[in-house]
């Protein structure tokens, strides 16, 4: 078996903050599953990750004894042609496409291999929604190749192809409209629609996600693990764990795990005066032009925000944010911090994870002493840019 080690290729690090200030960009989401869980599908081994120091505890590396390890850009998308080509290098040789190394058996030392084609890849924050299309309808096709759906209640309509849906078991589907015409729909195990819910792939719903009561779902959006939605959401990407439940606008958005919305909360993707968008680049410290109209929340980790929370287009709200109050918050709220428009200020940390603690057991999940010391490890980072 192939010991196979998923390595964070620096750029893509920098462009997918703040996802990836908590996490290795192979555990970033896109689809249906993260990009770890597309590898394991593809090619059997043992995995590990090469991330930041800080992340290694939670996400430990793992070397053989021989040297003869695989090592895989986290952010491309496998595929045959991609795999194919991985599995046949010879030990010591680096496979590279557009002068980046995207594979290397052992050292790399051994001489170079070009890579012929075009990798699917996420290059950039906005790529994971702005590619979930594509990401999604291929982990549909994977996942669920040569299986059978669970039937679809009665009370509910289907618009298109009943080869287009997909029901877990142990998963509750009424009263809702379901098109598939214009791409699939995945319904994980433990996931609820509610009655008066319309969806429109494509759409993936991880396992025990819930629609409430006459969410309006447009695709390409994804729903990670036990996220609950309602209102109006068009094209978005939730990790994992986060919420929102309640009425309000949520489009062309990437939102990490433990963040909550509060009710009527509402965020702007489009300018008034229609012109492409700039998006503010933590790796970078700079507004960089993204070339897209539409683009809406990118939110890091454990960031809240109160009821009728009003966000700009194109606004990014770093990780363990509380925004709260009347009024725009500036495009760019940094990490580690809370207040209002009146004014923004550090949270103190006994107290954020005080609230951390108390939202991730209602999951039956602890906040770990490694997780704290990822999170205060952080903020130090942050404060010494300063």
């Amino acid at each position: 078996m192939r010991n196979i080690i998923l390595f964070d290729p620096e750029k893509a690090r920098q462009a997918l903050l703040p996802l990836t200030f908590t996490r290795p960009v192979a555990m970033v989401r896109h689809g249906i599953t993260t990009m770890l869980e597309k590898w394991q599908r593809t090619i059997e081994g043992t995995y590990s990750f090469e991330t930041q120091d800080y992340l290694s505890t939670k996400y430990p590396l793992s070397l053989s004894d021989d040297g003869n390890d695989l090592f895989i850009a986290a952010n491309l998308h496998p595929d045959k042609e991609l795999a194919e080509a991985i599995l046949a290098l010879e030990p010591g040789q680096a496979l590279i496409c557009n002068d980046e190394v995207i594979a290397r058996n052992g050292n790399g030392e051994a001489g170079n291999v070009a890579y012929e084609g075009e990798p699917f890849a996420i290059n950039h924050i906005w790529d994971l929604f702005m590619n979930n299309d594509e990401a999604l309808r291929r982990d549909f096709e994977a996942i669920t190749a040569g299986r059978k759906s669970q039937p679809l209640s009665d009370s509910c309509r289907l618009i298109g192809d009943p080869a287009n849906l997909f029901i877990e078991e142990g998963a509750t589907v009424e009263g809702a409209i379901i098109n598939v015409k214009n791409g699939p729909v995945y319904v994980g195990n433990g996931a609820e629609i509610m009655e008066g819910a319309c969806l429109r792939g494509p759409i993936a719903m991880c396992e025990h996600s819930v629609v409430n009561m006459g969410g309006k779902i447009y695709g390409a959006t994804t729903l990670g693990p036990y996220c609950k939605v309602g209102g109006e959401l068009n094209n978005v990407v939730m990790t994992g764990y986060s919420n929102k439940a309640h009425d309000g606008f949520l489009g062309n958005a990437v939102i990490g795990e433990w963040c909550n919305l509060g009710a009527g909360c509402t965020a702007s993707n489009l300018k008034n005066t229609y012109d492409p968008v700039k998006l503010w680049s933590i790796g970078e410290g700079r507004f960089v032009k993204t070339g897209l109209q539409f683009c809406g929340l990118i939110m890091g980790d454990h960031s809240k925000a109160g009821i009728n929370t009003m966000f700009n287009t194109a606004t990014v709200v770093g990780v363990g944010v509380n925004f709260y109050g009347a009024g725009f918050p500036r495009t760019f709220i940094p990490s580690f911090t809370q207040g209002s428009t009146a004014g923004m200020r550090e949270v103190d940390m006994d107290a954020f994870f005080e609230t951390a603690s108390t939202v991730m057991s209602r999951r039956h999940l602890e906040l770990t002493e490694i997780d704290k010391e990822i999170l205060i490890t952080v903020r130090e980072r942050l404060q010494g840019m300063r």
